[in-house]
């Protein structure tokens, strides 16, 4: 009896997930189909299954690794900046990110999309949204803390203006591509 051990695939799976995440990003969930993902992954329909099981659970997987990276840059800039500056720093390095394959936030743009649809995906994006706002709350706190701002508002008060006005501002770059960094300087 011969016993077949399964393949293993010929792919990174973080990558993929990369490049999926840039896919839907930039187009959105309704304006990606599973042939956008088969061809911008490179992969036949069964080894796309295989890997991920369904376009949702794959998009799942984007929006996960687009909060991590995402939390991951403020706790960066705040370790090397201190978080008053990382604040300061964060609208502007989000409008000359040229890397992006969208200005808008992934998670807003998701939230948009899906809410009115009552898909599930819209609570995920939703949730990662609150985590950011978590952290910006946190961040404020700290700068508090350290008595680099006043105690007049809730470090969760000054998080929701915060991710506000950041979302207003990435919307914003979307529309008006570099004309967006003279309103990122305004806001830091």
């Amino acid at each position: 009896m011969v016993i077949q051990m399964p393949r293993k695939p010929n792919y990174d799976r973080n990558e993929l997930i990369l490049r999926a995440r840039d896919l839907f990003w930039a187009r959105g969930w309704a304006g990606t189909s599973l042939k956008d993902l088969e061809a911008g992954l490179n992969m036949k329909p069964g080894s796309f299954y295989a890997a991920f099981g369904s376009k949702d659970a794959l998009f799942e997987l984007a929006l996960q690794t687009y909060s991590k990276e995402s939390l991951a840059r403020v706790d960066t800039l705040v370790a090397e900046h201190g978080a008053l500056q990382a604040l300061q720093m964060l609208p502007l390095a989000i409008v000359q990110n040229p890397d992006t394959p969208a200005k808008a936030c992934m998670l807003s743009k998701t939230l948009l999309e899906l809410q009115a649809h009552h898909h599930p995906l819209a609570g995920v994006a939703d949730q990662y949204l609150t985590k950011m706002e978590t952290r910006f709350a946190d961040v404020f706190a700290q700068a508090q803390a350290e008595g680099q701002i006043t105690t007049e508002q809730s470090p969760r008060q000054l998080a929701v203006r915060y991710q506000s006005d950041l979302l207003g501002l990435r919307v914003t770059a979307e529309r008006v591509g570099a004309d967006a960094i003279g309103i990122a300087h305004q806001i830091a």
